[in-house]
């Protein structure tokens, strides 16, 4: 017979994981008042209140137009890692090719691989292959690299919760294995579409190892920037961007949990 544990029995359990949260997310968190300082260095808490980093964020070329490089990476990372990532999933579920575990385990490997190492043979490649160094496209590619893991984790898992015999019915009524892809099983699987697209963005937008390998001056990312702005002089506007890229990595995930949560109830 089941047991049933009451909330009040696991109040130090919930006390627990709740000092363990607070222990993980107040550090990010301190940089939120830190931005808003009125001073001209890091401090805690503010002396006083001001948008001045913020302004001084939106005054200046070097951090505009790496934002701007980092978005058009981002996208056209989420683009490229989501199509293949897709595509390479889907072919392995189908697929009774004996070695597709050690293929998926192959297109997972960068997961496990050190960064320095991926960024470094990345390097070496664009380096031999030439005109991919210090450019979007070769940005793109070096991110998709370590984007694509997820896509093909998360789709992974959709395609083993899905019932593979709606698209077979759709192709025993006249439908291309393409068409029955794109408008029964693609549909059905929306979340976890939309799931490996935010997380390819988001590891693009954050990505650091790579761009500074392979990415320089007009064509440096944000991420870039703030490092070597925070190795060369500790600027307040450090703390403004920090807690734009905080928010830009945290609110979008926040977002899509509600949306799907929401959707689920509905159909239920």
């Amino acid at each position: 017979m089941e047991s049933h544990v009451s909330h009040r029995n696991r109040l130090w359990l919930y006390v627990l994981v709740g000092l363990v949260v607070f222990y993980l997310v107040a550090p990010a968190l301190i940089v939120v008042p830190v931005s808003f300082s009125s001073t001209t260095s890091l401090s805690f808490p503010p002396a006083g209140w001001s948008t001045r980093w913020y302004e001084a964020f939106f005054g200046q070329e070097k951090w505009i137009g790496s934002l701007w490089v980092s978005l058009r990476v981002a996208f056209g990372t989420m683009i490229l890692a989501t199509v293949t990532g897709i595509a390479a999933s889907y072919a392995l579920h189908m697929s009774g090719f004996r070695l597709r575990s050690a293929i998926r385990a192959t297109l997972v490997s960068p997961l496990a691989v050190p960064a320095i190492l991926i960024a470094v043979g990345i390097f070496f490649v664009f380096a031999r292959l030439g005109g991919l160094l210090n450019t979007l496209h070769g940005l793109i590619l070096g991110h998709t690299v370590v984007a694509m893991p997820f896509v093909v984790l998360t789709m992974s898992a959709g395609f083993e919760s899905y019932d593979m015999s709606q698209e077979m019915v759709a192709r025993s009524l006249g439908a291309t294995r393409f068409k029955a892809f794109m408008t029964v099983t693609l549909p059905q699987l929306k979340f976890s579409v939309a799931t490996a697209m935010l997380l390819a963005f988001l590891v693009s937008f954050d990505e650091l190892i790579i761009s500074l390998m392979v990415s320089s001056g007009p064509v440096s990312t944000l991420s870039r920037v703030t490092f070597a702005t925070l190795r060369d002089d500790v600027d307040p506007t450090l703390a403004a961007v920090s807690t734009l890229m905080l928010v830009m990595t945290s609110v979008p995930p926040l977002i899509l949990h509600i949306v799907t949560t929401r959707s689920k109830r509905e159909d239920a």
